[in-house]
């Protein structure tokens, strides 16, 4: 082959292929280029809200109504019980924790009275509120109900009926009838003063309570 006809051979090639790039580009098709691997951007979320801590100061009142009924006589010490706050907790006049909030407490005491004296005691605390399924711990002071005092008359009873009995025994049947009288009356006077001996207390259900913070309670947020 003759030099010249490679010679236009190879600028037909050149020319051929500079018309198609030229058309590739100017349809916007080129050549591939890489992916990019720098990292999407994203906008940050919003912040959570954290609320700041709340003291509940100490010596607050908290007002509560039973949810079941305690008493001397039927209570152990050591059992628990449950209650509900009849009004709200607040700090610097604002609500903390809300009316309805339920509580939890001990019977720490619960001695009921003796047959012919000493008094009946129940003595109960709280120990937790629950808030948003937490249970936060409190103390508080020990709320107390004493019986009262028994009657002088139930002494006087027990020895009147038997002095009693002595005498209407000594009057129906002479001496044995006395010994057997004494004896009945002694009976008699013993029953009455059992019966009315006993005294306890009882707490019924819904009764509200009052109990005082004896530390500072901090609610978190």
């Amino acid at each position: 082959m003759k030099p010249k006809s490679i010679l236009i051979g190879v600028a037909a090639v050149i020319l051929v292929a500079g018309y198609g790039l030229g058309r590739a580009r100017a349809s916007g098709v080129g050549p591939a280029t890489p992916a990019s691997t720098a990292p999407v951007q994203t906008r940050p979320g919003p912040a959570p809200v954290v609320r700041p801590a709340v003291v509940i100061p100490k010596g607050t009142m908290l007002h509560v109504r039973l949810n079941e009924a305690l008493g001397t006589a039927t209570s152990r010490p050591g059992e628990r019980f449950d209650a509900t706050l009849t009004e709200p907790l607040l700090a610097n006049g604002v609500t903390v924790v809300p009316r309805g909030t339920q509580v939890s407490g001990l019977v720490r005491e619960a001695m009921p009275s003796g047959r012919l004296k000493g008094r009946a005691v129940l003595m109960l605390a709280l120990e937790s509120i629950e808030m948003n399924g937490r249970r936060i711990p409190i103390q508080t002071r020990a709320f107390t109900e004493t019986s009262g005092r028994h009657r002088k008359r139930n002494s006087w009873w027990l020895g009147g009926g038997a002095g009693t009995g002595a005498l209407i025994g000594g009057l129906a049947g002479g001496g044995a009838g006395l010994a057997i009288g004494a004896g009945s009356g002694a009976a008699v006077g013993l029953t009455g003063a059992l019966l009315t001996g006993r005294k306890q207390v009882r707490l019924p259900a819904e009764a509200v309570v009052g109990f005082r913070l004896e530390q500072p309670v901090t609610i978190h947020g």
